[in-house]
């Protein structure tokens, strides 16, 4: 009895390989990307500090910090983590929303997943002209 209740098809390990062919729903990939951009500007916070610390205390740690942030790599980073502090922030945003009970079902939760994506790309959208000066 026990051996016909096994499923031979059913994966025992799930590897990396395995998670990027799982289909995703939109709620799931917003709910990660809103977990690791958390992460992304905690560790943004330790470079943002360092950089303050820098340009603080003498003139020449003002030029370096500044000659650094003029560089493409520079604008870069600062891109980066200025697009992990628009997607938590509007993200964070929907979670407020879904906490005063707005969006909670499965529709309201797809529209919010969307609406996060779509307003966080047209803001680093945004932002990444007027780095860059495009």
């Amino acid at each position: 009895m026990k051996a016909k209740m096994r499923q031979a098809s059913r994966p025992i390990n799930v590897g990396i390989l395995d998670l990027l062919r799982f289909q995703w729903p939109v709620t799931a990939i917003t709910s990660i990307v809103h977990r690791i951009t958390g992460v992304i500007l905690f560790a943004g916070l330790v470079v943002g500090l360092y950089a303050l610390d820098l340009s603080l205390s003498s003139e020449q740690g003002f030029m370096q910090v500044s000659a650094l942030a003029s560089t493409f790599l520079g604008k870069l980073v600062i891109l980066a983590l200025l697009s992990s502090l628009v997607f938590h922030y509007i993200a964070g945003i929907k979670h407020l929303l879904m906490d005063l009970g707005i969006g909670e079902s499965l529709q309201g939760g797809k529209l919010g997943a969307w609406l996060t994506i779509l307003v966080s790309v047209l803001l680093v959208a945004w932002l990444a002209s007027w780095l860059f000066n495009i």
